[in-house]
């Protein structure tokens, strides 16, 4: 049976305020990351989850911490939710990073990972979902190179475009996996 999966960004960090990318360090929301944070428990409370999937890094575990304070929605990290590696690039600034971004499709990033390695995670974390939620509505806070993973994976759109495009922000993106 097919789950509905709600994809979220998680809220804004400290880094991102400062054109830093994070990569697999843990990051902190900022202040205003904080009242995202809260707006997005808002908007999600009513609407039937069955459970909350976060990455594993402090983000996005923060950001599904203060969205479903005081409910009793099970709140589970999954490493396979990861952003992508940046290898050295970890907490450098964006402008630092060669351009396009596509080039790390199938190459790493130095000491790090390519963005191909975030679809097969995120392949891999699909995989088990139907068996666990078929039927039912679960949310995912993550990062960027997840909702590029998802939507190639789930509506086939090219990840080097994704990956090459500008980020535009949205209350949440829906899927349906098989």
């Amino acid at each position: 049976m097919a789950v509905e999966l709600v994809y979220e960004t998680h809220a804004i960090t400290e880094d991102n305020e400062n054109g830093i990318a994070t990569g697999w360090l843990p990051g902190r929301l900022s202040e205003r990351g904080r009242v995202v944070a809260a707006e997005l428990g808002d908007r999600r409370r009513g609407d039937g989850l069955a459970a909350v999937y976060s990455s594993d890094l402090d983000r996005a575990v923060e950001t599904a911490r203060i969205a479903f304070a005081g409910t009793d929605l099970p709140l589970l990290q999954d490493r396979r939710l990861r952003e992508c590696d940046y290898g050295d690039l970890n907490g450098r600034p964006v402008a630092d990073f060669p351009v396009p971004r596509s080039r790390f499709f199938e190459e790493p990033f130095p000491n790090g990972q390519s963005y191909n390695d975030v679809v097969a995670a995120t392949r891999d974390f699909l995989g088990e979902l139907a068996g666990r939620w078929g039927g039912r509505r679960v949310l995912v806070i993550a990062h960027s190179a997840n909702r590029w993973a998802l939507l190639h994976l789930l509506t086939g759109a090219s990840m080097k475009d994704l990956v090459d495009a500008p980020f535009v922000w949205q209350p949440g993106w829906t899927f349906t996996v098989e």
